[in-house]
């Protein structure tokens, strides 16, 4: 007799169940715990609260606490709208109060406390530079400390720059000295993706490794550290797109765009391995999906790729990217690449057309990323020292933050260390406030706005951990910190802060620029430069200063011919002609008020070739002595104008350029603003060829050369100018001048050209009658040539022009980069004012051969709005005496 099969059913289910749990293995707990926390997302939950009281995971033990009273404490918070007054108490690695402190807590506190009276001085969080290669192209930059880029293939994101950071780099006491007290370690942008960046605190530690300065360190470093953090920490990755990676791999756009997405694919195939794996580890969590889902081997492994976890990562949205990207093309590349992988970007970097395609940015998968910029400085490198960085560069403009944050998209100042000296990253957010980014965002573009974009708001970038007393407001030109605090401890150890006037303390009321921002964005980045030219009388009113040439070519302020103070706009009457003379009548043409504002002689530059050169990415052929003989290379044969950063200069008050010939060699030629006016050479340890050889040949020349402007300069008639930083080398050349002027009976004019070490023997360069051209009076260690700099306050009493005037030495300005010239009275701006414009004007002219008329003719500019030095201020008119014309703008 059969039985019926519901009998036999359970027999066989029950055999089914123990033949499945058979199968089954015991699951390793690692695994179970990394696929329990793959989706957990990076950073602190949004309810922890961005400041705490406990001690911070750095905290040194033994350090005592700080209590700085009476500041003014801008702190980072409400849109940087938030400003205290009152006291800061630094405790146990952190800010764990300000404003009022009640006096019991302070007790509570101890004896051991530090108190510093801030005399109504600024108090702000401690800068944070979301981009910058500090430690990885380490100064002075050598060879063996290069290592910023692996040129080995355009995908690297499994390279990490934390493994290149040098903690000897000259350039961390100087950073900090600027009141930077956390950057973002970035590789460079040789690779479409360079590989994974890392957040460092800059004082120094203990154990006096790179691992101990990374602020919330990702756990794939490995780091053997007992505590566990109380959330993951985020990791942060660069890609580049453009000009730079395309130039080292030969490859165009449509390559790097392929790169971009074969790489992502190849980390979604990773990932949705490891999705598929934990799915099936997950299916053991109850017994009924045991028997629906596929068992995990016992020999099964978490799928992984040590070159693609990194990418995976982004896809998780657990990395911060940083991107380098120029033109709208390249950014609207990254856009489509972030919405077909679904990953969020972090910022853009450099970003010089953001500006201009506002709409597309905000198209970025996960919304629009914070950008990342320079204020101005849109043309230069230091590494590559002159001319037009690149064509990607061309429409950058220096109303960019304004335009941005206008569109609600968050704006940060970033230095790219060592491209722009990140101890001046303040200067920055200076920058573009001056140009109409108000007082709050410019101040939060270089702490909060960074910080939040780095995923590390919760510590920095706000009044939480680190903290910098500034001696005026931090946007007033000149602001220098009296101490920095980095986890609590002083970074400063001595005050060479000099002490500012009460109305510094006071945000600089800038100029209007609505027209020019609207004409940026109208002009997509190419405005007209050109102003409106007047052959007539023109009447400048409300003239509060006026400063005058005589003729010898001496600057002096407050000339009387032909100024009525009068009153109106709160300042006296100047009457111009069309050729530049001062006039006694009151009739004019056209009337300009300059609303309190100023006349000055135009500023002349030198050392940077506005008018020979376009784009440093297409560089002009050097010099090649094979092919000219003996003779002398002239820099007015390859004179060019009408170049933007020609226009730009002319703009900011800078109306005569004397320009050397280009080289990288030993011999540059002759710089021309009035036929021959000096003869140039160069002397460095970069040549190639030693420094006894390059003397030898200078001697050579100077003795023996049948060229005619060699045979000037042994008369005496034409300076021989040397451009030198090194003070051993210097220290020939002086011997070399006394050993050529015995022999010819003649003195020689001789002037040195960058002089960054000239401070170590100055008084021989006075003795010896040499003048100076500073390229770089504030100096950066970048090469063996300039390591042996005055570092100028904080760190020392004295800048090295300071230095260098103490002892009597004839000292002028120069600049290094084009986009610097148009900031020249800014530069200057850190000298008294009587000094400032001869050492830009006449001092400058003379120690490079300049005389007679052509020193004695010099234009006029007319400042709108206040002072030539200040941020107040802008360039409204020029009076051409040479063009008999006023151009007003």
């Amino acid at each position: 007799m059969k039985r019926p099969i519901f009998v036999l059913l359970p027999l066989y289910l029950g055999f089914l169940f123990l033949w499945r749990h058979q199968r089954s293995v015991p699951l390793d707990p690692t695994l179970v715990a990394r696929c329990s926390s793959l989706h957990t997302p990076a950073g602190p939950l949004p309810s922890s609260p961005w400041r705490s009281t406990g001690p911070s995971d750095r905290y040194v033990p033994e350090t005592p606490p700080t209590l700085i009273r009476n500041a003014r404490i801008w702190t980072g918070v409400r849109n940087g709208t938030e400003i205290v007054f009152g006291d800061v108490l630094l405790q146990n690695g952190r800010i764990t109060a300000l404003g009022y402190i009640p006096p019991r807590l302070l007790r509570s506190v101890g004896s051991q406390m530090n108190v510093l009276d801030a005399h109504g001085m600024w108090v702000t969080p401690g800068l944070v530079d979301l981009h910058s290669h500090l430690g990885v192209q380490s100064a002075p930059l050598l060879s063996g400390a290069s290592d910023g880029n692996s040129r080995n293939a355009p995908i690297l994101p499994w390279l990490r720059s934390v493994d290149g950071l040098n903690t000897h780099d000259d350039s961390y006491r100087l950073t900090v000295a600027g009141g930077v007290t956390t950057a973002q370690i970035l590789p460079g942008s040789a690779n479409n993706i360079g590989g994974q960046s890392f957040l460092v605190k800059l004082r120094p530690t203990s154990e006096k490794s790179s691992s101990s300065m990374l602020l919330e360190p990702p756990s794939s470093l490995h780091l053997n550290n007992s505590d566990t953090p109380p959330h993951i920490h985020w990791r942060h990755m660069k890609h580049a797109c453009g000009e730079n990676p395309d130039r080292r791999y030969s490859q165009t756009r449509m390559d790097a765009a392929w790169n971009f997405r074969s790489a992502y694919a190849n980390a979604a195939r990773v990932r949705d391995a490891q999705d598929e794996f934990c799915a099936r580890i997950h299916s053991h969590s109850s017994w009924w999906r045991r028997w629906f889902h596929k068992k995990v081997q016992v020999d099964e492994k978490f799928p992984e790729d040590y070159q693609w976890e990194a990418l995976v990562d982004v896809l998780r949205g657990r990395v911060k990217l940083s991107i380098h990207c120029y033109e709208a093309v390249d950014l609207d590349a990254i856009v489509r690449l972030s919405n077909e992988f679904k990953f969020p970007v972090a910022s853009f970097h450099h970003a010089g057309e953001t500006y201009l395609v506002p709409d597309l940015l905000k198209k970025t998968w996960g919304g629009a990323p914070t950008i990342a910029l320079f204020a101005s400085n849109f043309n230069c490198s230091y590494l590559m020292r002159t001319r037009r960085k690149k064509r990607e560069a061309y429409r950058g403009s220096e109303f960019a933050p304004r335009v941005l944050a206008e569109h609600g998209i968050p704006v940060v100042m970033k230095s790219d260390h060592p491209v722009l000296n990140s101890r001046y990253l303040l200067y920055e957010a200076q920058q573009a406030h001056y140009y109409g980014l108000s007082p709050a965002l410019a101040l939060a573009s270089i702490t909060s706005t960074p910080a939040d974009a780095a995923g590390v708001g919760h510590r920095v970038g706000r009044i939480a951990e680190d903290i910098v007393l500034w001696n005026a407001h931090p946007l007033a030109l000149g602001a220098t910190p009296v101490q920095v605090y980095i986890d609590g401890i002083a970074q400063l150890p001595s005050n060479y802060t000099p002490t500012r006037p009460p109305y510094a303390q006071k945000a600089p009321h800038v100029p209007d620029w609505e027209k020019e921002s609207r004409e940026a964005v109208e002009w997509e980045g190419v405005p007209p430069l050109r102003g409106r030219k007047v052959y007539k009388t023109v009447r400048f009113v409300g003239v509060q200063s006026v400063w005058m040439g005589d003729e010898e070519g001496d600057v002096r302020v407050g000339a009387s011919r032909g100024l009525d103070m009068d009153g109106r706009s709160g300042g006296g009457v100047v009457v111009v002609g069309q050729n530049g003379e001062l006039l006694s009548r009151l009739f004019c043409d056209e009337e300009v008020d300059l609303q309190g504002g100023s006349l000055a002689p135009g500023f002349t530059t030198f050392g940077a070739p506005l008018d020979s050169s376009r784009f440093a990415s297409n560089p002009p052929q050097t010099t090649v002595p094979s092919i000219i003989g003996d003779g002398v290379i002239r820099a007015v044969d390859g004179l060019m104008f009408e170049g933007r950063n020609m226009l730009l200069a002319y703009r900011g008050g800078v109306t005569r350029a004397i320009t050397a010939p280009l080289g990288a060699g030993f011999m540059l030629g002759c710089a021309l603003i009035q036929g021959e006016a000096a003869v140039h050479v160069a002397i460095n340890l970069q040549i190639g060829v030693s420094v006894s050889t390059q003397i030898a040949a200078l001697r050579n020349a100077l003795v023996e050369a049948d060229a005619r402007a060699w045979v000037a300069v042994r008369k005496g008639d034409i300076p021989l100018v040397v451009h030198v930083d090194n003070a051993d080398i210097m220290a020939t050349l002086i011997g070399l001048k006394s050993e050529v002027e015995k022999l010819n009976g003649r003195s020689i004019q001789m002037t040195f050209v960058g002089a960054t070490e000239a401070h170590l023997i100055a008084e021989e360069i006075r003795d010896a009658g040499i003048s100076v051209i500073l390229t770089s009076p504030r100096p950066f260690p970048g090469d063996w040539d300039h390591r042996r700099i005055v570092p100028g306050p904080p760190l020392s009493r004295e800048s090295t022009v300071m230095s260098l005037l103490a002892k009597n030495v004839t000292v002028a300005v120069g600049v290094v980069d084009e986009s610097a010239a148009r900031n020249t009275r800014f530069e200057l701006g850190w000298v008294t004012k009587s000094q400032a414009i001869r050492m830009g004007t006449r001092d400058l002219e003379q120690a490079l051969g300049l005389r007679g008329d052509a020193a004695r003719k010099r234009d006029l500019v007319a400042y709108a709005g206040g002072d030539v030095f200040g941020f107040d201020s802008k360039v409204v008119g020029v009076v051409s005496v040479g063009r008999g014309q006023v151009e007003l703008f």
